[in-house]
């Protein structure tokens, strides 16, 4: 007679909430950066970019297995549906364009989650940190270069 209830990993399911976790924290100092920029995406997009792509990693591990072919699929599919959400980030106005830094942001942080999904911590904190940095210090940069001398 077949169990009503599935058997359920909960130690596996622990293991999950702290990769989700991780992942989720990394995201959180470049979603705080956009928001005080005041971007369109920021503290609820970048930790749900983060998490979604390390959940879809995990999934594939789980039901694929560490086969390189399936998993660099998984991965193609996750790299190129973040592309295309983070394109949406990217607005054309007169003169220029605006938000690649969110869009980059966005990318760059579906990569922080699939390295924590991969157990590759090192690679997703300095993912995170460079990216936090460079939005954070590079922007003053940006704007002195601006600005011009004498202005």
């Amino acid at each position: 007679m077949p169990e009503l209830w599935p058997q359920i990993d909960w130690l596996r399911i622990l293991s999950n909430l702290i990769q989700l976790a991780i992942a989720y924290l990394l995201a959180i100092p470049v979603g705080w950066d956009r928001e005080r920029e005041a971007r369109g995406a920021g503290l609820r997009t970048f930790p749900l970019v983060a998490v979604g792509s390390c959940g879809f990693l995990l999934l594939g591990l789980e039901t694929l297995g560490t086969a390189p072919e399936p998993q660099a699929r998984v991965l193609y599919g996750l790299i190129t549906g973040i592309g295309f959400i983070g394109g949406g980030a990217i607005l054309k106005q007169e003169g220029g364009v605006r938000g690649m830094s969110t869009a980059a942001s966005i990318w760059i942080t579906g990569a922080v989650g699939a390295a924590v999904a991969w157990g590759q911590y090192e690679i997703a904190i300095t993912l995170s940190l460079v990216t936090f940095l460079t939005l954070y210090f590079v922007a003053s940069l940006k704007r002195m270069v601006h600005k011009g001398p004498g202005d």
